[in-house]
Parts: C-alpha cells; sequence; structure tokens
C-alpha cells in the first residue's frame, strides 16, 4: 500500500495529482514525528554501504526506518537505473526498514520532485526515522538541506584535495562531516583530513545558533564511528528541540516548500497554456533562424498573457 502510494503522489497524471493532493492533505495531521536526515556525499564515498550500516544499526534498536534513495536521471533517455536496493542488501530484507529508490527526472538539489511528499507518506505509515539519500555532491544539490533536521555529508580521506571536493554552500549548511573508510591503512589519513575541515569549518558561519557542526570519522565497513555518528544526530535534534529552532525550522521547511509548488505550477501552467504553445513553435524556430533574439524571444513569452488578456 505504502508503494503504491508513492507511485501515486510520483505520478504525472493530472487525475492523479488531485488525488494525491487530497491523501497528503488528509494524512499532515499524522506527520512530524520522525527524525529527517539527509545524507550527501562526493561520488565512491560509500553512501549506500554507510546507509546499511546505520540503517541495520537503527532497525536492530526497534527503529522503523524508511530511506528514500534518489537516483539521477538520464538527460537522454530520462531513465534511472535504481539500483539501491541492490546495494542494501541486508537492510533491504529487514520488516522494520523500507527502501524506496525514485528517479530525480532532472530535478535539481539532488532530490526527486515529490520527495517532500514521500517522506511525509513513510511518515504517517508510522515510520520514525527519514533517511534521504541525494544524487550526490554538486553546486546545486543542497535543496535536501530545506526538508530535513540533520544534514550529514560523507567525504574521503585521500582523494586529492579534500577541500576542493565539496562546494562551500554545502560546507556552509551541514550539520557534520563524517569522513567514511576510515579504516586499514586509511585511518591516518581519515584523521588528517577531518583536521583540514575541522579548520575549514571555523571559518564559515554555522547554519544554526545552536549547534556547532562536527567533524566526524567511521568506517560503514567495519562498523566503527556509526553509533556516534547517530548519537550526533539525537544531540543535534534535542539541542534545537530546547531552543524551540526545530519547530521554526520545520515550518520554514513548510514555507519553502509551498513556494516550490507554486514555481512548478507557473511553469506546468504557463508551457500548457493554448496562447503559449501556440506561439512557441513559430518564435523557437525564429531563434535558431537567428532572425530573433533570445531575450526578445523570452521576452515575449513571458509577458504574452499581459500582452493578449483575452486569450
Amino acid at each position: 500500500m505504502l508503494s503504491k502510494t508513492i507511485t501515486l503522489i510520483e505520478s504525472a497524471l493530472p487525475a492523479h495529482q488531485a488525488l494525491a493532493r487530497t491523501i497528503v492533505d488528509a494524512l499532515l495531521p499524522l506527520t512530524g514525528n520522525a527524525v529527517r536526515l539527509g545524507i550527501t556525499g562526493v561520488p565512491g564515498v560509500g553512501k549506500s554501504t554507510f546507509i546499511e550500516s546505520l540503517g541495520m544499526s537503527l532497525v536492530q534498536n526497534d527503529h522503523r526506518l524508511a530511506v528514500l534513495a534518489i537516483d539521477p536521471s538520464s538527460s537522454r533517455s530520462g531513465g534511472s537505473v535504481m539500483a539501491d536496493k541492490t546495494r542494501m542488501e541486508k537492510l533491504a530484507c529487514e520488516d522494520r526498514a523500507f527502501i524506496r529508490p525514485s528517479p530525480s527526472g532532472g530535478t535539481l538539489g539532488g532530490v526527486a520532485r515529490k520527495t517532500r511528499e514521500t517522506m511525509l507518506i513513510c511518515e504517517a505509515a508510522g515510520f520514525d526515522v527519514i533517511i534521504i539519500e541525494t544524487v550526490g555532491v554538486g553546486q546545486s544539490e543542497i535543496t535536501v538541506a530545506s526538508m530535513v533536521d540533520f544534514f550529514l555529508v560523507l567525504m574521503l580521506a585521500g582523494a586529492g584535495d579534500e577541500l576542493q571536493g565539496i562546494k562551500k554552500g554545502v560546507l556552509e549548511l551541514a550539520d557534520a562531516i563524517a569522513i567514511n573508510k576510515a579504516d586499514g591503512d586509511n585511518i591516518e589519513k581519515a584523521q588528517k583530513a577531518a583536521k583540514n575541515y575541522e579548520a575549514a569549518l571555523q571559518l564559515l558561519q554555522p547554519a544554526s545558533p545552536n549547534w556547532t557542526p562536527l567533524v566526524l570519522t567511521c568506517s560503514a565497513v567495519d562498523l566503527t564511528g556509526i553509533d556516534e555518528i547517530w548519537q550526533t544526530v539525537l544531540d543535534h535534534r534535542e539541542s534545537l528541540a530546547d531552543a524551540g529552532e526545530l519547530q521554526a525550522k520545520r515550518r520554514k521547511q513548510a514555507l519553502d516548500w509551498m513556494w516550490s509548488l507554486v514555481e512548478n505550477g507557473l511553469k506546468e501552467r504557463f508551457y500548457n497554456h493554448p496562447g503559449v504553445q501556440k506561439r512557441l513553435g513559430a518564435i523557437t524556430r525564429a531563434v535558431e533562424k537567428g532572425t530573433l533574439a533570445p531575450t526578445l524571444a523570452a521576452s515575449e513569452l513571458l509577458f504574452f498573457l499581459d500582452n493578449n488578456p483575452a486569450v
């Protein structure tokens, strides 16, 4: 039932979208009690292995975990591999865990278009920990920070210049940085990388006045540092809740969600407007031929409704 509901939420059919809005609105009073954790990281950092190790620890401690894994969509075919369940074999077999891969669908920010709604559906279904795994670190992959309580960034040591491996915008929003694969001969390199990141974070303004971001080391394979990271998540939640910041953060996230829906709705209505569709072909051909400047073409399309109020 949960999987079918999420499929309905993600559907682009107008009838499905109307029903999805009704469902989300009805379930909203049952949401808001889960720990929302966003996880991102550079390619090859081991996000899936880390999430499986953390997830197994959580379900063994009687938590119910939902993992929303976002896979990149091809810019050519639009398809996604969505292989996270195969990378989390143990966790996928747990009755107290639910793993849902979703295609990004070209949405920027490292998340899918309906990630917020899917998260609420999982909360209403009784999952008390929600993990959102983003596509990967990039310049725009910070949208997840606007929908979670705790933003964890996974990094690698010994992979070149660590401080160039991640964008400043992600560092500014991180509630903690974890140097993964701190095992074997890589422990010393991980500790050195942690010190570099600690120094870098001191130069940045923390995202919260009630929390100083931490730099930790862990090994998802050796299962070291995993419990410390989860305890950091809980400490952060307690600190923000005591200061009233967690509730304020949730309210701001609700407004961000509203404006995101407004922007998406405006774009959709623009392209579906019959008057715009009628003019779009001629304008695009003129731009391709070089007879109309892109700036003028964009202006004509954007102000088409103002100039044709009766259309």
